[in-house]
């Protein structure tokens, strides 16, 4: 049975936080740790669940997130590596002063509504994403530089969306990691919810009120959810239509289209059009 994980995290040798370029991982990966964190994904359609949140991203994503924050790897369900940039540190990553200096006042501020997890959006993700990159050419102290402007953009940015209402997350609580794990394994199938809820030792009644609780869907919505993104990335790997619907364990064509229209408004051809010919 898999367990939420605990991310051990290490400074690169030499600085004070950790820049890492190289971390794909192919299955899922619900896990928290006690840095804060910010990730930039590019390429392809992902799964976007930080706390409660569950969204997903086209393209691209540039999240920040707080100590604790149970969250999912971003290149959850992709099978396939994309560019992905991740800045690791602790709060006190530059002694314990930095955020009250009174020229960090907004960085502090900042900092603290990074316990809800935050998405950017719009220019301040090009923006920062451009720093990201040409972080990883720069010596350890251009980086630190750099890295300081990043979070002051992010600070005084109103491109940005909170993703969660509260910050108390429960990480501690390891079943979304089973659910997730027995979904991975039977979304092209028929998940049964009766089954999953053996899993995690409730009862079919009371497991559909916690998955609701702590997700916002029912556990066939959120089957649907992730079928649709697995389905996304098969037409961005130019799959057919037909193809996508049916290896993501759709059993009618029409209701594939039906389904992915709503959650995207558009249907899957013309989603496949306007991405594959940009």
């Amino acid at each position: 049975m898999s367990n939420l994980q605990l991310e051990e995290i290490h400074p690169d040798k030499g600085k004070s936080f950790k820049l890492n370029a190289s971390c794909f991982k192919k299955n899922f990966y619900w896990h928290f740790h006690p840095e804060y964190e910010i990730v930039y994904v590019e390429g392809g359609s992902g799964t976007r669940h930080v706390g409660q949140h569950i969204s997903n991203y086209i393209d691209n994503d540039l999240i920040f997130i707080g100590p604790d924050v149970p969250h999912l790897n971003f290149d959850y369900g992709l099978g396939r590596e994309i560019n992905q940039i991740v800045v690791q540190l602790k709060e006190d990553f530059l002694g314990d002063a930095f955020l009250n200096a009174p020229e960090l006042s907004s960085i502090k501020e900042l900092f603290g509504r990074a316990r809800y997890g935050l998405s950017f959006t719009g220019l301040t993700k090009i923006t920062i994403a451009a720093k990201l990159k040409e972080m990883q050419q720069l010596e350890h102290f251009a980086q630190l530089i750099c890295l300081l402007e990043i979070f002051q953009v992010m600070a005084t940015s109103t491109e940005v969306v909170q993703l969660n209402d509260r910050a108390d997350q429960q990480h501690k609580d390891s079943r979304m990691a089973v659910i997730y794990d027995y979904i991975d394994a039977n979304f092209h199938q028929k998940p049964d919810v009766n089954e999953i809820a053996r899993q995690v030792h409730m009862t079919t009644a009371a497991f559909c009120r916690y998955f609701k609780k702590n997700t916002g869907m029912t556990f066939t919505g959120f089957v649907n959810h992730c079928r649709i993104n697995q389905a996304k990335n098969l037409l961005l790997q130019d799959k057919t239509v037909s193809e996508a619907c049916f290896a993501t364990g759709f059993e009618q064509l029409s209701y594939f289209t039906k389904l992915f229209t709503k959650m995207n408004g558009e249907n899957p051809r013309d989603f496949k059009r306007r991405y594959l010919t940009n």
